[in-house]
């Protein structure tokens, strides 16, 4: 009897090793079946005829958007909310199903707009509802990190894509810690926030427009391709990205006109948070990926958001329905005394970062990430090399030059992730599950794996249609 000399060895690695223990050459196939139940609905999405080219246009058209940054204005004007209207981040939710970050990012929204003065009573007025509406950003062109709240006084930054006209809009980044977006609402929160509505957000728009119409806006692409070469990832890690836009809005700050001592403190405050430019990474994410939405027969991811009760998806080839499965607790490192107990289930509308193929896709351009949310620099880059497998391409502006500059991997196709079980890699922020507590540490976090045979068979009911 011959022996092989080259054998190809799919599934558990018993086999594999023993082969190779007798000095054969193995080559290892990573086979898994596919999720299960999807069997049927892999086949029917598979033999629509749609599909190659509606994602290969879908993925053109994600890639082809470029966001620069026009306008900084109240959303009372951009979005036309009106007095009682709350954005939130993630899938539709009441009330009575909001974590204790959403509730706690909520009751300091409704102080901040005067509905009520402590915030422990806007409880009440949520639990009636019949002067107050919450919906999500997505539905409005917004995304918000974290519990993404967002009132009618607060400033939004706006971009827009030249080619199209399209637009998104992100709040203005308030830094870490207890602040609103982790669900916090003591005195030093609202103290903020009003000073952010009163004195940061006219200044930065001052500057902003003298920018744009000066020189042009500040292009925002462009800070996110630069950034991924210096050590961002644009999700966790923004020290660069902040730097360079600071670079191009400083001088307009100071020759604006304001008073000496807030544009010093505005330049203080935007220089000392590493998460400023984290506010229109993720815009301008929205914007490149909304350019997708409404492709027939697509199965490519154009949103992943969740409100600290439920993830959920939305795919370029079913609209604006969403596809929803209980939010996971992030595995990470925790500040101070925390520990797990203390972390509510993933929250925000930041995870549309990795849908636009950054933040937690490329980790492998951001290796210092592990020291925030966990993991080694050998995972950072494992990972982005998984990620290759379950999207349709990759971005040529935004690269990864520790992988000899591939591009990042882009377009999550929702078959792919059933076909092989793999699912998105998202790094986070971990917030504390009590209303008001702030943020209790950072780490890395998956969807529901639920969620995708969901879409699929949404996908598979609409191509035999």
């Amino acid at each position: 009897m011959t022996t092989p000399t080259h054998v190809v060895s799919t599934g558990a690695d018993l086999f594999a090793d023993a082969v190779a223990a007798q000095a054969v050459d193995v080559t290892r196939v990573d086979w898994r079946p596919p999720m299960a139940g999807t069997e049927a609905d892999l086949a029917t999405v598979a033999a629509d005829p749609r599909r190659r080219d509606a994602n290969e246009r879908a993925l053109a058209a994600m890639l082809g958007v470029t966001a620069t940054l026009v306008d900084v204005a109240p959303a009372s004007e951009v979005l036309g909310l009106g007095r009682g209207e709350f954005l939130h981040a993630g899938p539709p939710i009441d009330w009575a199903r909001t974590s204790g970050p959403l509730r706690g990012a909520l009751m300091a929204g409704a102080a901040l707009e005067g509905l009520v003065e402590d915030p422990e009573d806007a409880v009440a007025l949520f639990e009636s509802g019949s002067s107050v509406s919450l919906e999500p950003c997505h539905g409005r062109r917004t995304v918000g990190p974290m519990a993404g709240v967002v009132t009618p006084s607060m400033w939004m930054f706006v971009l827009e894509d030249p080619a199209t006209g399209a637009r998104t809009h992100c709040s203005l980044n308030e830094g870490l810690g207890k602040v609103l977006r982790y669900g916090a609402y003591s005195p030093e929160v609202l103290t903020r926030l009003g000073w952010m509505r009163d004195v940061l957000g006219p200044l930065l728009q001052r500057a902003v427009r003298t920018v744009r119409d000066s020189t042009g806006p500040v292009d925002v692409t462009g800070i996110l391709t630069q950034m991924l070469q210096m050590g961002d990832e644009a999700h966790n890690r923004n020290r660069a990205g902040t730097l360079m836009l600071l670079r191009d809005l400083a001088p307009a700050l100071v020759t604006s006109g304001g008073d000496a001592t807030d544009v010093a403190e505005v330049l203080r405050f935007v220089g000392g948070n590493d998460h400023f430019f984290l506010n229109l990474a993720m815009p301008a994410c929205k914007l490149a990926l909304d350019a997708a939405r409404g492709t027939p027969g697509s199965t490519m991811v154009v949103a992943m958001a969740r409100n600290g009760t439920d993830f959920g998806i939305q795919v370029a080839g079913t609209g604006d329905e969403w596809f929803t499965g209980p939010a996971q607790v992030a595995d990470g490192l925790y500040l101070g005394s925390y520990g797990p107990d203390d972390a509510n289930p993933d929250i925000g509308d930041s995870a549309i970062t990795e849908t636009a193929g950054i933040g937690g896709f490329a980790m492998a351009t951001a290796p210092a990430i592990v020291r925030l949310v966990g993991g080694s620099v050998p995972d950072a880059l494992a990972t982005t090399r998984r990620m290759h497998e379950i999207t349709l391409g990759e971005n040529p502006r935004w690269t990864v030059p520790v992988l000899e500059f591939q591009g990042v991997p882009s377009g999550i196709d929702v078959t792919r992730v059933c076909r092989t079980g793999i699912l998105p890699q998202i790094n986070t922020g971990m917030a504390g599950r009590v209303a008001g507590t702030g943020q209790v540490g950072a780490g890395l976090v998956t969807p529901p794996a639920e969620i995708f045979p969901k879409a699929l068979a949404r996908l598979a009911e609409l191509a035999r249609s």
